[in-house]
């Protein structure tokens, strides 16, 4: 791996310290056991709770604002919705802890399992170019919380939903039937994708055996979900319109209201993600999705807040990778993040009512 991603994983190193109690956000982490096929999966979990322990801030780091958590508090009795969060490439549970923390203020529990060779400080080559089971983590983290009502007080089996950011709203859409070509993504890449996209796609491992190729484009979808949410995803491009029509539960599509103008052609490229969510929304059936442009959004506006001069510090450790930490020219990430808690908690709320 380069020095530049390991000095930038450096910097999203969860620590914790004091913080004044406010908030009632339970949190602990667990592994799920392997198998003879998958490997052990760490799973975070957030989840209402009624402890008066003082919180820690949970995600603090030089570069990003952390969260109040109670770690390992005794959980509010259910039963509770259930929201799974899928990171993109190259990323962890970290990503969307903010969102974790909102829809527990609403009563939700929030699972996020860390995608074994797509995800911080756990790159393997061997693990990458299993794409097809990422949406496999899901499911398992899926089996983990329902078995153990300890865990979360109890979800409702009926009110389940996951969001995915980047890659993980790609993972989502597959656990919702969606079905990927991967030999036709291959196909003049280039030409229907662009650098950047083939280079992920190779790392990935897509197109590059048959068998994969075949585990790509079969059913992986769950039937315990109730509906999705994508947040700027990638790449849609390479599901089947047939699939996609298919699909028959509810779907929020939350694309970045911009891309990211930057001084490299590749750099930009990773950010012009907002083409997928068009086709995405544009295949689903019209009936029961939902498509918005967030304004002020970039690609990376979907994760931690940033503190100030963050980037500043990421440009020094990790050249070039401070755009995690760009927003459109004057908006606020605090308000974005405000508009789309906003939107998917509403959404949530409709596809996933009460019984």
């Amino acid at each position: 791996m380069c020095t530049r991603l390991l000095a930038l994983f450096f910097l999203l190193l969860v620590t914790f310290s004091a913080y004044p109690a406010s908030a009632a956000t339970g949190f602990r982490e667990m592994t799920i056991p392997g198998t003879e096929s998958d490997h052990p999966l760490h799973l975070s979990l957030w989840y209402p709770t009624g402890s008066d322990t003082e919180p820690a801030k949970l995600g603090e780091t030089p570069a990003f604002v952390g969260l109040p958590v109670i770690r390992d508090a005794d959980p509010a009795p259910g039963p509770h919705p259930l929201v799974i969060l899928s990171h993109g490439y190259g990323g962890s549970w970290r990503n969307l802890a903010w969102l974790a923390s909102e829809l527990v203020d609403r009563g939700y529990v929030v699972a996020a399992p860390d995608h074994p060779g797509t995800t911080t400080f756990d790159m393997r080559p061997a693990d990458t170019v299993r794409l097809w089971k990422r949406p496999t983590d899901i499911s398992r983290a899926i089996d983990a919380v329902l078995g153990d009502a300890t865990l979360s007080g109890g979800v409702a089996a009926n009110r389940i939903a996951a969001i995915g950011h980047s890659l993980g709203g790609w993972t989502v859409v597959e656990l919702a039937g969606g079905r990927f070509d991967a030999e036709g993504v291959m196909t003049d890449c280039l030409a229907q994708f662009s650098a950047i996209y083939c280079k992920i796609f190779a790392a990935l491992g897509v197109g590059r055996d048959p068998a994969a190729t075949a585990a790509l484009g079969a059913d992986l979808s769950d039937s315990r979900l109730g509906a999705i949410v994508t947040l700027d995803l990638g790449p849609a491009r390479g599901f089947t319109p047939q699939s996609l029509a298919a699909v028959q539960i509810p779907v929020l599509v939350l694309s970045a209201g911009k891309n990211i103008d930057t001084q490299t052609a590749e750099r930009a490229d990773i950010a012009a993600t907002n083409k997928d969510s068009f086709y995405l929304a544009g295949h689903l059936p019209s009936a029961t999705t939902q498509f918005t442009l967030v304004a002020g959004a970039l690609h990376f506006s979907f994760m931690q807040l940033c503190k100030p001069g963050a980037a500043a510090l990421i440009e020094e450790e990790a050249p070039g990778e401070s755009i995690v930490c760009r927003d459109a020219a004057g908006a606020n990430r605090q308000s974005i993040h405000r508009q789309v808690s906003d939107m998917i908690l509403a959404f949530l709320e409709r596809a996933l009512p009460a019984k």
